[in-house]
């Protein structure tokens, strides 16, 4: 009997085999892990160790408090931090060497004010937005975030250790937007290059990229979701298909199991009655928890050996499932996601269902969920 009210349990043999497996579909690429958003949910710092053990040479985060979390427990490897907002901790960054990103002139500005004031040499890398549209530099605009960089790095108070950007659909292999985004990224590095500056890596591809276009692997690959086991989506393929393994299971513990008359309405709103006389299992995990809301009448959790579907709606605290009459006990373990090896169902379905990806349903799992490391 499970002792646990719910915990997700983080395989970390599953990390270092997932990023194994990413390294031989990039053999000639060093490998960049991302860890933002706490390991996506399963735990930055641990997830890290055991990527760095299996290969990884660099660790991504989007932003740079994430960074500093992963030198403060003690790595000393390349980290790359690029979500930064005017007067963000640029000399925090400079002085504990972590490789920061810039988009736009203001931004490379601020970096090398930073550097000046600390006396050392800034690690950068410049993006270009080559049709994503989110941050990165307009191809009106490279020319002169190009020159000037160089000028600083002429100066001495920073090196242009990367080019880099980021696909909008390579989720949906040969989307037209792929090879125009890979036209635009070889013209920024042809603009860089003419500009004066040899970067040290150059990099373009997600965990969809490094699965499906050996094109766009140039000298490193950024893998966030595929380290932690989930296809990036079906289109690229099953996480099985891929050769990765999910890393998280989530568990609860039953609360309570009981016997019902037949109509009986369940949670709030009585969006859900009993058919006939069965028997309800309260599991004590809700939208506090990180469940989605909208799996409400069809999140699918495995309890009593058999798959069974929410009953009614998800609460902050807990939801019930219906086992039509068969037997379980508070206390029985009731698995909501994990590889799938038990007849469990995966993050992969939780997102089907929900109407989402499988990235969200593993990072919005909330700290008040217990993490348990295998294999640490």
């Amino acid at each position: 009997m499970a002792t646990h009210r719910a915990r997700a349990e983080i395989d970390l043999d599953a990390v270092r085999d997932n990023v194994r497996t990413l390294r031989e579909y990039a053999p000639r690429a060093e490998l960049m892990a991302v860890v933002k958003s706490d390991g996506y949910g399963h735990g930055a710092v641990p997830c890290a160790r055991a990527a760095r053990q299996a290969g990884a040479g660099w660790l991504g985060t989007a932003t740079p408090e994430e960074a500093f979390a992963l030198r403060a427990a003690g790595d000393r490897g390349r980290i790359m931090s690029w979500l930064w907002t005017p007067g963000g901790p640029w000399r925090q960054a400079i002085e504990q060497d972590i490789d920061v990103s810039a988009s736009a002139r203001w931004a490379l500005d601020e970096i090398v004010a930073a550097a000046r004031a600390t006396g050392r040499t800034a690690r950068v890398h410049l993006k270009a937005d080559t049709g994503l549209g989110r941050s990165g530099c307009q191809p009106a605009d490279w020319p002169d975030l190009v020159a000037a960089a160089r000028a600083a790095e002429a100066e001495g108070a920073l090196r242009v250790t990367g080019v880099w950007s980021h696909f909008a659909c390579a989720d949906e292999p040969g989307h037209p937007s792929i090879a125009a985004q890979l036209d635009a990224f070889g013209e920024a590095l042809d603009q860089a290059g003419r500009a004066g500056l040899d970067p040290e890596v150059r990099h373009h591809a997600n965990s969809p990229a490094t699965l499906t276009l050996p094109a766009s692997h140039f000298d490193l690959v950024r893998t966030g979701v595929a380290v932690y086991g989930l296809s990036p989506s079906p289109d690229v393929g099953t996480s099985a298909g891929l050769g990765l393994r999910p890393a998280m299971t989530l568990s609860a513990s039953l609360g309570l199991v009981k016997q019902v008359p037949t109509g009986h309405g369940v949670s709030y709103g009585h969006a859900y009655h009993t058919a006939e006389e069965t028997t309800l299992a309260l599991v004590p995990l809700g939208y506090g928890d990180g469940v989605p809301r909208h799996a409400s009448g069809v999140g699918p959790v495995l309890v009593a050996g058999k798959r069974r579907t929410v009953a009614g709606r998800v609460a902050m605290d807990q939801f019930v499932v219906d086992l039509n009459g068969d037997l379980a006990a508070a206390g029985d373990e009731a698995v909501l996601f994990g590889p799938g090896d038990r007849g469990e169902p995966t993050a992969e379905d939780w997102a089907r269902v929900t109407g989402t990806i499988g990235y969200e349903i593993v990072t919005r799992i909330s700290g008040r969920v217990p993490r348990v490391y295998l294999n640490e």
